[in-house]
């Protein structure tokens, strides 16, 4: 078997410049899916469980497509077809993804539409990645394979720059960053446009400059497969490699899933943490049906929908918001409003609602000081939002516009919901989409059933406290999420200079994880945003060594013609780990707070860099072994 010759810098660079693009896609991934999915309406306790389909995917299809690729050979060669398939899938699902809520469905419709998006978008990402792992390893001598994994991971992060600073940039330049309930904002929108655009180029460069060896010269430099006592060719198949692989693949696989065990809680709850720790954003009550209890108080009958209504027509629940019955006044007075607006002239800085009323034309003589519209349960007094029934608000005798016609002179007050006014069994009707059509204005129901509700005075709604994702602050967090993402980029492009400079890989492997382990306890805790570009950076020190060590730890283990098969299966030690973070986070985060309270998501960045710390303790558990020399 040849020994492969040496590569100049521009050949190495060709092989891995479509990661640039790559990458350009699985930053935006990482750093938008948790925010489009809070933004569709998912609960936080919910987050982690969308995250499951991509690994699972990746878990399947890796190892078919490593396996597939060791016997593929075409006129463009044995990897690259997949890059092509993976790509253009890559860019098709990103002009989708970001518009699952523009389709006007329900929450439950769009979060699948959403969900599926997630899971093509990243099987056709690893798919496209997959074939550049496997160019170094068919292509490049072992000599060289660090200075090729290293431009590749200096490509890769600075494709992550990019992607994570886009939304950024685009608010800047004057693309909306905030959009109605349930719709994704432009910004986030045109950053995956735009990643779909650059990711195309980077495979339209690849397929020109980079070639492939033809399948004799390719055993010539890297063998055929296993033969067996006799001399014959070995059919292996992936359990056979399996029992077979060397304790390196054993023991760098565990490291792995401590590692993306670990990232996988950053990806799902670093959105909502940087939110309310560095933002403040505010809390808003989610009502998600209407649950009624017997004598003992257990619960017999729960009704859910985003819409649920009384007589075919009074909105009882509005797109997760109670409505409004009327008012009772502190006399005892019941007046039905389905609009009311407090009148105070020291409302100024307080949001305004409209409520379908044109505030700039004064109502029965009376002008309107920066009125706040308490219509749906959307009002605030003093600058505090309120989203309870029932609860008495003082307004130091001002008036109160009700129905934009009267206004009612009042010490205090209480809004009245419909569930409370409601006696006897109460037929109600639950939907899917309910909108008013702007040409009748008639209410339009889509995907109606009609419930019983046999007691009221028994029932209750079903609530969850929630960081208002239609806030400025939450999208302003967003963005600067795609910030520290690009910080904790830069961080490891830094790093990985450094990296080779190290005598011992692992010594360097260790020391990258704990770093990373300290960043993202401190993300947990800090509350300056700028901070937290210290938690990121040192995050960048772990992914840095995350990029470079496991692939060149393991290929200097590996000979033969299963070397893609082997990083197929390799890929597993980043999907297991990401599936059971998974499943195990959303009860992680309930054990620390329930529904009826804010999700402290900034917990499962600390239990995130505990993770870390193993990592580290594993990397002892590594023996590298050195490839066999072989003669020309």
């Amino acid at each position: 078997m040849r020994t492969k010759p040496d590569l100049s810098f521009w050949k190495l660079w060709n092989l891995s410049f479509g990661f640039f693009g790559v990458q350009i896609a699985y930053a935006l991934q990482s750093a938008n899916v948790s925010r489009i999915f809070a933004t569709l309406g998912a609960d936080p306790h919910d987050l982690s469980y969308f995250w499951i389909l991509p690994p699972l995917m990746g878990l399947v299809v890796q190892p078919l497509v490593g396996t597939a690729s060791d016997k593929t050979w075409t006129r463009i060669g044995r990897r690259l077809p997949y890059l092509i398939v993976g790509a253009v899938v890559a860019v098709l699902v990103m002009c989708l993804l970001p518009n699952a809520g523009s389709f006007g469905l329900a929450v439950s419709s769009a979060i699948l539409i959403g969900l599926i998006a997630l899971m093509l978008l990243d099987t056709s990402i690893n798919m496209a990645m997959q074939p550049f792992k496997m160019l170094v390893g068919d292509m490049v001598n072992e000599k060289q394979k660090g200075l090729a994994y290293s431009i590749q991971s200096f490509l890769c992060n600075a494709g992550s720059i990019v992607g994570y600073i886009f939304p950024f940039l685009l608010t800047w330049i004057g693309f909306k960053n905030t959009a109605a309930a349930g719709v994704i904002p432009q910004t986030v929108v045109f950053s995956f446009y735009f990643g779909a655009a650059i990711l195309l180029g980077c495979v339209i460069y690849t397929l020109c400059k980079v070639k492939e060896w033809p399948p004799a010269l390719y055993q010539e430099y890297n063998g055929g497969g296993e033969t067996a006592a006799d001399g014959t060719k070995e059919k292996t198949n992936l359990v056979k490699l399996l029992v077979k692989a060397p304790s390196t693949f054993w023991t760098v696989g565990l490291v792995q899933f401590f590692c993306w065990f670990a990232f996988l809680f950053m990806w799902t709850y670093t959105n909502g943490t940087i939110a309310k720790n560095a933002f403040d954003c505010p809390e808003t009550t989610t009502i998600h049906g209407i649950a009624q209890t017997d004598a003992n108080g257990k619960v017999v009958n729960e009704i859910s929908a985003k819409y649920i209504l009384v007589n075919g027509k009074d909105v009882v629940v509005d797109h997760g918001k109670a409505t409004v019955a009327g008012i009772e006044t502190a006399d005892g007075k019941f007046i039905p409003a389905s609009s009311v607006a407090i009148l105070r002239d020291d409302m100024e800085n307080l949001p305004l609602k409209s409520g379908g009323l044109d505030l700039s034309i004064p109502v029965k003589g009376i002008a309107l000081p920066t009125p706040v519209v308490v219509n749906d349960l959307l009002y605030s007094v003093n600058g505090v939002s309120a989203y309870a029934f029932n609860t008495t608000v003082p307004t130091d005798g001002c008036p109160l516009l009700v129905n934009g016609t009267d206004t009612v002179l009042t010490p205090d007050f209480k809004l009245v919901d419909y569930l409370s006014r409601m006696e006897g069994p109460t037929v109600l009707t639950t939907a899917d989409i309910c909108t008013l059509d702007p040409k009748t204005g008639e209410l339009v129901i889509d995907g109606a059933s009609e419930v019983t509700l046999e007691d009221p005075s028994r029932a209750s709604f079903r609530t969850s406290v929630v960081l208002n994702t239609e806030s400025p602050e939450y999208n302003d967090a967003g963005n600067w999420v795609g910030i520290l993402f690009a910080v904790q980029a830069i961080g490891s492009v830094l790093w990985a200079v450094v990296l080779p400079m190290f005598r011992s890989r692992k010594f360097s492997y260790s020391l990258s994880l704990l770093l990373g382990a300290a960043g993202f306890v401190t993300a947990g805790l800090f509350h300056d945003q700028y901070m937290l570009f210290i938690s990121f950076f040192l995050i960048g020190c772990a992914w840095a060594a995350m990029l470079a060590w496991p692939f060149t730890i393991l290929t200097n283990s590996l000979r033969g013609g299963n070397i893609g098969a082997y990083l197929g299966l390799f890929n597993c030690s980043i999907c297991i780990p990401q599936i059971v973070g998974a499943l195990l986070g959303g009860w992680i985060l309930s054990f620390f707070g329930g529904a009826d309270t804010l999700a402290p998501q900034h917990v499962m960045m600390i239990i995130a860099g505990i993770s870390l710390c193993l990592g580290a303790i594993a990397v002892v558990f590594i023996k590298e072994h050195q490839p066999e020399t072989n003669k020309a």
